[in-house]
């Protein structure tokens, strides 16, 4: 392989094989997505912990922003999952990325509206299941995401056999911070990756100052897994509420908005996440992936792209 592959989505063919993850809450918002879109990747908006109409706002003005494709990224276990689907839809979103579960009506009503289905999935039986179901790709996400976690397998543990066992087209992501990454995943078959903790780190994500500082400082062993509400795994950096938790096995909910259809209440995901976008260090929830301490700068999303494609495209023909 001499080249970086074409990532083909459907009816989308992004000038750049390269998906933004829709980070967190109000982490990946229009800035940031059409700023990834417009250096030819597909720009990825955060759909979880907002109200519907709040994201149909955030779709309309991503796409004044940009004339590339713009997706949405939504947890099928948050409430109002399927409102929040459909005001992204109106909204005018090329694609949605679905994670923490599985939805059937969103294939039809995604269908009806001719807009792209990207499942996260961490095992080929999910692959399959989804691909029948009519999903246009899949996330192959591993153990060194950022954020809710599906398995404890690496990414090279368990991308071959599941691209192996695909038809459509296999985006690989966790813990993939620069081209050395890229161009491992393109070696081994991926038609595309995705990153969602790099993007944190550039000028175009609104988040507090405070945010990118501990995503900047953040050692190797900064970063742990704690057992989320949603009831999944979740990786993040250890700060003051982290710490908490983990000593107590709670941090007490004040109120809850119902923002998930099940919740362990074990503390308020949503309030701690928006806490962190916001820059409050001692009860901010901040999710990375496993690799985010080798992250050293702030950069533009364009510049960003094109080193992580540059290098990946001067390393795969360098082996060719």
């Amino acid at each position: 392989m001499k080249t970086i592959p074409e990532l083909v989505i459907g009816k989308l063919r992004p000038r750049y094989p390269l998906l933004q993850g829709g980070m967190s809450v109000l982490v990946s918002n229009p800035s940031l997505a059409a700023a990834v879109s417009n250096a030819g990747g597909i720009g990825t908006l955060g759909g979880t912990g907002v109200s519907p109409e709040l994201l149909y706002k955030m779709v309309q003005e991503t796409k004044k922003l940009t004339s590339g494709i713009v997706a949405v990224n939504i947890m099928v276990a948050a409430n109002h999952f399927l409102e929040l689907v459909q005001a992204a839809i109106k909204g005018g979103v090329d694609m949605v990325v679905a994670g923490a579960g599985i939805s059937k009506q969103l294939f039809q009503i995604c269908r009806e509206a001719d807009v792209e289905v990207v499942p996260i999935v961490s095992s080929l039986r999910i692959g399959q299941f989804v691909e029948k179901m009519g999903a246009s790709a899949i996330v192959v996400e591993s153990v060194e995401a950022g954020g809710h976690l599906g398995t404890e397998l690496t990414l090279d543990e368990m991308f071959a056999e599941i691209k192996q066992g695909m038809k459509i087209p296999v985006i690989a992501a966790g813990g993939l911070t620069d081209g050395r990454d890229v161009a491992r995943m393109f070696r081994q078959g991926a038609d595309g990756v995705q990153l969602a903790t790099r993007f944190v780190l550039s000028d175009e994500c609104d988040v507090h100052e405070n945010y990118k500082k501990v995503y900047l400082n953040a050692r190797e062993e900064d970063v742990t897994t704690i057992l989320s509400p949603v009831g999944y795994p979740g990786r993040a950096i250890i700060t003051p509420f982290v710490e908490r938790f983990l000593r107590d096995g709670r941090v007490p909910v004040k109120s809850c908005n119902q923002c998930l259809k099940s919740c362990s209440h074990t503390f308020c995901i949503r309030d701690a996440l928006i806490k962190a976008r916001d820059g409050n260090i001692e009860e901010g929830l901040f999710f990375a992936g496993k690799n985010v301490h080798r992250i050293k700068e702030v950069k533009p999303v364009a510049q960003i792209v094109e080193e992580i494609m540059g290098e990946a495209r001067d390393i795969l023909a360098a082996e060719a």
